[in-house]
């Protein structure tokens, strides 16, 4: 088998095709993979580094405005069409699978004229511009939410399969997972994170939290600050004192590293709603306050967030209303209900697809 993987732009469009790609190979070590991207897109390290090849296009994201940038987006994407249909043809691929973003729109475009499969995965509730386009023509169209059919005109193509970052969570327990990260076995654990970048209103809350918390001795926090806020925020916590009030109760680190690793030592933790990040979260079943940016396209992370919300899984935060004293109520209100944690983690479970890359592996069988 020949597979084409293409998407990029973010991590959340390219994690899920390095997924389902590692497992691919494992199920079937003679296929040949080639990912095609964007160039300047983070899939320009994060591919390669993975151990696969990839071409890049000039494509660009188009500007939402009529000016200059969009008709010089509008050229380096026909330019970039013309380029992907070459690779296709010189390629020669079996299936075209596209994970979304701005990346992905000349491939699926090429082979869609060149009659080939295509098959593209939806992370978000709502689908994206590319994804929403192309839906009609494609052979299958794999949701990571069933709220997602909704935004789709076509339903016959449509198949609810997860998020395939779902399944590359390893299962460590709880007490194993808090030996390697040297935490307490006894007291409840706390995760803080606001994805690899940080979060700024997220961090200035969570700085007034660990002030308002610290004469609470039985809490434990591991906190991800993002590497563009690591030195301030340190900083201020140090000037504070609030390294030395809470010892090795605290852990601040810029970048976790073992993401899965974390989750699976925590009671409880604080996050955006990232799609990637939701399908971790529930492939572990893990109890969330979710704080979902609104500085995305469509609102989409509210929306995400909202689906964990109404299930019981996740309780949702919307920034404007964000501040340490809010965070502790809600915090101190979930630890001290062991019963309302469990119950938030069985139905977390319940939202995660584990075998999510198996799903999709499935559809290129038939």
């Amino acid at each position: 088998m020949r597979l084409i993987f293409t998407g990029g732009g973010t991590g959340g469009h390219i994690y899920p095709a390095l997924a389902l790609a590692r497992y691919t190979m494992k199920e079937n070590p003679g296929t040949d993979i080639l990912f095609v991207g964007a160039d300047g897109g983070m899939e320009e390290k994060i591919v390669p580094a993975s151990g696969f090849c990839l071409k890049t296009l000039p494509v660009k994201g188009l500007s939402r405005r009529l000016n200059l940038q969009l008709f010089k987006a509008l050229y380096k994407a026909g330019k970039s069409r013309a380029l992907a249909g070459r690779i296709i043809d010189e390629f020669k691929p079996d299936y075209v699978v596209g994970t979304g973003g701005y990346a992905a729109a000349p491939s699926i475009l090429a082979a869609l004229l060149k009659r080939k499969k295509v098959i593209i995965h939806e992370q978000n509730v709502i689908p994206g511009i590319t994804n929403r386009f192309v839906a009609p023509y494609v052979y299958k169209v794999c949701l990571s939410f069933e709220a997602s059919a909704k935004y789709f005109l076509k339903r016959s193509n449509l198949c609810v399969t997860g998020n395939p970052r779902a399944s590359e969570i390893g299962r460590i327990n709880k007490k194993t997972a808090r030996k390697i990260l040297d935490m307490d076995q006894s007291l409840p654990f706390l995760l803080a994170v606001g994805g690899s970048r940080g979060a700024a209103k997220l961090n200035e809350s969570m700085i007034e939290f660990l002030l308002r918390a610290s004469e609470d001795k039985n809490l434990q926090v591991l906190y991800v600050t993002g590497e563009r806020y690591y030195e301030e925020i340190t900083a201020r916590l140090k000037d504070n004192n609030v390294f030395r009030l809470y010892g090795k109760r605290l852990l601040v680190r810029s970048y976790q590293q073992e993401m899965p690793l974390a989750l699976s030592a925590a009671d409880l933790v604080i996050t955006r709603a990232g799609a990637t990040t939701l399908a971790e979260i529930t492939a572990l079943g893990v109890p969330a306050l979710i704080i979902p940016s609104p500085n995305v396209v469509h609102n989409h992370q509210f929306i995400n967030a909202r689906e964990l919300s109404g299930q019981g899984a996740a309780i949702v935060i919307e920034e404007e209303k964000l501040n340490g004293k809010v965070l502790r109520e809600e915090i101190n209100a979930l630890l001290q209900d062991s019963s309302r944690l469990a119950l938030m983690q069985e139905k977390s479970k319940r939202l995660g697809y584990p075998e999510a890359v198996k799903n999709i592996y499935k559809l290129m069988q038939l």
